[in-house]
């Protein structure tokens, strides 16, 4: 009960509540032209923890044991995160950040939209298209993403505990690069270009997972899965801030949010539900390309419904 209270609820309203906290104020530094950049790098932080969160804690286990741990990780959270938040503070009133010096005045100033708030924000219809686009595709890399020991141990025979290690830590690596990356390539592309690639990519994973058999060619669809994955997540901030503005971007993210946090809920039961009818995931994996030629579908709609808007994607 006490792990479920403290874990499973407080540590749960703490990753909700630092990605709400952290990212508003960082994008409102920053010309929109770099949106992408200042998301990337945030988000690419937090997929850095499990890097090296994952290795402290299975030390800190073998040492010390499970209560011991939890006192020594919660007291070295607290104080790393209250020390370093005293320095996150927002833009002073009628902080207008500079637009790059070869960035022509009129796209400079198309790229500042209307601020809505959130009861404005669920009324639109592109929000329904980004909140599916966000839960789908954040589902498909987290069937795989929660699955990956499994997958390796069943589709490819690997059940050398050090190598099922390592393809947990290459994974989450992958998923930080990709973090880092995909906020960069969304400035340079455009969110929904950059949609477009990560869906793209996603599809021809999910059919590559039904020929990936050895060592290798897991390794090729874990960097697929972890680049998609982490793209998506550092292209959905910049791109809520762009549709529906800065001042309220807060509650309008976090709203957003939610479809990441429900994905959570959905991956693993379809995961689940078809290894336990199958024995394997192949009919998931047909699922999840399936989803993804749909979610291509709906990202042209979206940028349709965009262009007819009064907001530039």
């Amino acid at each position: 009960m006490g792990i479920t209270a403290g874990f499973g609820i407080v540590a749960g309203l703490g990753i909700g509540l630092g990605y709400g906290c952290v990212t508003p104020p960082a994008l409102k530094w920053f010309h929109p032209s770099k949106k992408g950049m200042v998301s990337g790098l945030i988000v690419g932080g937090f997929g850095f923890g499990a890097v090296y969160f994952g290795p402290l804690a299975s030390a800190l286990l073998y040492n010390f044991g499970i209560e011991r741990t939890f006192i020594f990780m919660g007291i070295g959270v607290i104080v790393l995160s209250v020390t370093i938040a005293q320095f996150i503070t927002n833009p002073p009133p009628g902080y207008v950040p500079e637009a790059p010096k070869n960035m022509k005045a009129s796209s400079a100033k198309a790229s500042i939209g209307r601020d809505y708030t959130w009861r404005e924000m669920v009324k639109t219809p592109r929000f329904y298209m980004m909140f599916v686009m966000f839960i789908i595709t954040s589902s498909v890399g987290l069937m795989v993403i929660g699955n990956v020991t499994r997958i390796a141990s069943v589709q490819m025979g690997i059940f050398d505990p050090p190598t099922l290690a390592f393809l947990i830590s290459f994974m989450a690596i992958t998923n930080m690069a990709g973090r880092i990356i995909g906020g960069f390539m969304s400035d340079k592309i455009g969110r929904i270009n950059t949609l477009y690639l990560i869906f793209l990519l996603q599809l021809a994973n999910m059919i590559g997972f039904l020929f990936y058999t050895n060592f290798p060619t897991l390794i090729v669809g874990i960097i697929g899965i972890g680049f998609c994955f982490g793209a998506l997540l550092s292209v959905f901030p910049p791109l809520t801030a762009e549709q529906y503005g800065l001042k309220n971007y807060g509650a309008n993210y976090g709203i957003v949010y939610l479809a990441w946090g429900l994905s959570g809920i959905v991956a693993p039961v379809l995961a689940d539900y078809f290894y336990d009818t199958t024995g394997t995931f192949y009919t998931a994996y047909i699922i999840c390309a399936v989803m993804m030629v749909a979610m291509l579908v709906v990202n042209s709609m979206f940028k349709v419904n965009v262009k007819k808007g009064m907001i530039a994607g």
